[in-house]
């Protein structure tokens, strides 16, 4: 069984009647509490636009590009390559 966290923030929400009895009944036929599906119903729609931040789109040249500065050999880092051959001050 999953290790349960302790919820302490709390949402306060204004709602019309209608809509907490659409809620109400939402979260009786899932059997579950109607904080539960309201919390995990905000979560997933929140999942669903925060991956649009992590997923973007290319059109065929762009992907071209993107594809190209992938595979192109590293630029020479003469400082990096230095760092990583003198010693620490630590050695």
């Amino acid at each position: 069984m999953p290790a349960r966290t302790n919820r302490t923030a709390k949402l306060d929400l204004r709602l019309t009647p209608k809509a907490k009895r659409a809620l109400q009944s939402a979260a009786e036929a899932s059997h579950k509490t109607l904080s539960d599906f309201v919390l995990e119903s905000a979560l997933a729609r929140a999942d669903s636009v925060l991956s649009e931040r992590q997923i973007f789109r290319l059109d065929e040249k762009q992907w071209a590009a993107f594809v190209a500065a992938l595979d192109a050999p590293p630029r020479p880092r003469p400082r990096l390559a230095r760092l990583l051959i003198e010693p620490s001050i630590l050695d």
